[in-house]
């Protein structure tokens, strides 16, 4: 059984069953030629969004449920998660698969934007895991078990509406802090790239002057663990992930990083999944989905390039590259990546850079954490919320 949530115990205790009423009365079927918006929620109480547009024919299932705006909508089997949302306005007339659950609000008892910040609290998400039921990878609860199990202290009316404008201020003076630093990220990178341009003036190469493929492949052997890495999208760079067993996968060969290593997602290139390989990271291992390519000594430098590839300028020349659209575009091959054009300076010039390029980076750190600073700021609040302290 849940504890209460919320934490003003001076509010009204209900059961989630009280003011929310499973609807099952919304399905309708779908024709091949008509073109649907599917909706999707965001996991940890982020949200509804449009998951995907298609039409019919591509639809495996016939019968889909009608959204209608301010309902509850859950992902039967993420429950744990936090996978929750409140539609809105825009949303009425999309759909959701039988994987979801849609709800009405009785809204004389709570606000559906009320109800949704319930679920950005990190609290609730601990409860919803013990609560579910299930093996490791598909825990669930019951939507009829959810209406039951959990109880909650919700304000009158007023006092709703009153917590909710109060939170919207909030939260929108830490919009406006997140959106000056985001500027500021903005004017750091065309920096970047101003200076790049300027100092490449007229010198045009094709990559394959300044790099070549070199790709260090190692067996994949019975009874050894690999070490692996991925690479972020947007300039995210690379980062360690588990170790997985040579059982694990149907590879053959793994690429071996090494230093100065440029990597490139062949899928993702094209949204920035491309950096240059840390020394903390050398030895490591990818997936043949990602390429490696070695700086030509006297043409490039590693540490030039790892501010460069970094840039929204860089990641426009790739998509530029490949064809298709979104998660449709084709592999960025090395034999097209090589032959991509790009201005380029003299080694002389990229060593001058690579001086101030290091000074730009030392406040990377200062920057990240006060976006962690602001990020924890809403957990923050949405607890004074819930305790009535606001």
């Amino acid at each position: 059984m849940f504890e209460d949530l919320g934490r003003n115990t001076n509010w009204a205790t209900y059961s989630l069953g009280d003011f929310v009423k499973i609807n099952n009365n919304s399905y309708t079927d779908i024709s091949d030629v008509d073109q649907y918006k599917i909706l999707g929620v965001i996991s940890w109480g982020n949200g509804v969004i449009v998951k995907r547009i298609v039409k019919g024919i591509e639809l495996r299932m016939k019968r889909y449920q009608v959204v209608n705006k301010n309902q509850l909508l859950w992902c039967k089997v993420d429950t744990k998660n936090g996978a929750f949302g409140v539609t809105k306005n825009e949303y009425i007339g999309t759909l959701v698969s039988s994987n979801m659950c849609l709800a009405d609000f009785d809204t004389d008892i709570c606000l559906p934007n009320f109800f949704q910040l319930l679920f950005r609290l990190p609290t609730v998400y601990k409860r919803l895991t013990d609560a579910s039921i299930g093996t490791t990878n598909r825990q669930y609860l019951k939507p009829i078990e959810l209406l039951k199990v959990v109880r909650l202290h919700i304000p009158p009316l007023e006092e709703q509406r009153r917590i909710l404008a109060r939170v919207d201020e909030l939260v929108g003076k830490i919009e406006e802090v997140r959106v000056l630093r985001q500027k500021a990220l903005e004017e750091t990178e065309a920096f970047i790239t101003s200076l790049h341009l300027s100092f490449a003036d007229s010198k045009i190469v094709t990559l394959d002057e300044i790099l070549t493929l070199d790709e260090q492949q190692e067996q994949v052997l019975f009874g050894k663990q690999y070490p692996q890495v991925g690479v972020k999208g947007f300039g995210g760079g690379l980062f360690a992930k588990e170790a997985i067993d040579a059982t694990q996968t149907t590879y053959k060969a793994f690429n071996c990083l090494y230093k100065g290593a440029l990597v490139l997602s062949q899928v993702k290139g094209w949204e920035g999944a491309i950096a240059i390989c840390p020394s903390y990271l050398v030895g490591k291992y990818l997936s043949p989905e990602y390429r490696t390519f070695r700086c030509i000594p006297g043409k490039a430098i590693p540490e030039y390039l790892s501010a460069l590839v970094a840039t929204p300028w860089f990641w426009t020349k790739l998509k530029d590259l490949t064809r298709g659209m979104g998660g449709r575009r084709e592999r960025t091959r090395p034999e097209q990546f090589l032959k991509m054009k790009i201005p380029m300076p003299t080694v002389e010039y990229q060593q001058k850079a690579i001086f101030i390029f290091n000074k730009i980076h030392k406040m990377k750190p200062v920057r990240v954490e006060a976006m962690k600073e602001l990020d924890a700021l809403l957990p923050s609040i949405l607890d004074k919320a819930f305790k009535g302290e606001l």
